[in-house]
């Protein structure tokens, strides 16, 4: 009887370590080897996030096969919807959570800090508050920027469009990214002489009254990588065009959905660069808080025209270009 007892304390002792052992690691498959469970929370559809997030994945299915799975969820444009998606993420001790967007990013840093979280589609982690510097990160957080260098945007402004001298920039007013982009833009192209005029929306029902009423005040626009404005490119390009107002933007996905050229980075390289941060988190036991924050540099910009949209504008693609 004594023996017994003995041996139903050891068992259920047994258990436990087994079920701690399995709360704290990635699970294993039928064959032994580890198999990692990542929470994607995207901010909104639109195609440079969507790039993103194509990627990420395809970077870690080309590494890790069939020991990786995805549980990718889109917040709608919905800061809410982010938090509750991380919060979920969190909840089923998913292995490592993918934040796409700086709001995405915010939800997931405020919903944990022991699952590592890998941001994309962030222009500035410090600035948005996210992390402590870009050396080094210093909690569970790091990640990918968008940053794209403004001075070669400027550039190719002054090319395609010599006779332009004011310049018109509208924003979402609730992403803290576009804020940071717009005003870096804002002093880039005031240093080169041009007179900038910076407009906020709110929600996709204001872009047609605020465009319309910019296109009386500005020769060209700017637009940076604003996920509203991404995800609104024709509403915003129907307008402009017909106006002969040119637009120089921040990434390929939106001069291919109707404004006139970028150099753009490769969102799809992003995705794959954040997906090599989360591959040596999950597999080679680097610490987040030690990753640098990824960056491109100009050399791997790559030049995007709109020729539909050139001819439409009446502009002539100058031979340097081609």
């Amino acid at each position: 009887m004594k023996r017994n007892r003995i041996l139903a304390v050891l068992a259920a002792c047994l258990m436990i370590v087994g079920m701690t052992a399995c709360g704290n690691n990635a699970a294993p498959s039928d064959d032994g080897a580890k198999t990692y469970r990542i929470g994607i929370v995207q901010l909104a559809e639109h195609p440079a996030l969507d790039n993103a997030t194509n990627g990420f994945r395809d970077y870690l299915t080309e590494k890790l096969g069939d020991s990786v799975s995805f549980d990718v969820q889109n917040a709608q444009g919905e800061q809410t919807n982010c938090t509750t998606i991380v919060n979920q993420f969190v909840s089923s001790r998913v292995d490592l959570i993918m934040a796409n967007a700086t709001n995405a990013v915010k939800a997931a840093r405020e919903a944990t800090s022991d699952i590592p979280v890998v941001g994309t589609s962030v222009t500035d982690y410090v600035s948005s508050g996210l992390i402590a510097s870009n050396e080094a990160p210093g909690a569970n957080v790091t990640g990918a920027s968008d940053m794209n260098p403004v001075t070669v945007q400027v550039e190719l402004m002054k090319t395609l469009c010599p006779d332009v001298k004011t310049v018109g920039i509208v924003i979402n007013s609730g992403e803290e990214n576009s804020a940071i982009q717009a005003n870096e833009a804002k002093a880039a192209f005031e240093a080169e002489g041009y007179t900038v005029k910076i407009y906020s929306v709110a929600d996709s029902n204001e872009i047609q009254t605020v465009v319309t009423a910019a296109c009386n005040e500005v020769d060209a626009f700017y637009e940076p990588t604003d996920n509203l404005i991404a995800d609104n490119v024709p509403t915003m390009s129907n307008i402009t065009t017909p106006a002969g107002k040119p637009v120089i933007c921040g990434e390929d996905g939106m001069c291919n959905n109707g404004f006139l050229a970028t150099y753009a980075i490769s969102y799809y390289e992003m995705g794959r660069a954040a997906g090599e941060q989360a591959y040596n988190i999950l597999v080679n036991g680097a610490d987040p808080a030690t990753t640098p924050i990824f960056f491109f540099d100009t050399s791997r910009l790559t030049l995007v025209i709109n020729e539909e949209n050139a001819a439409q504008l009446g502009i002539t693609i100058p031979e340097s270009l081609k």
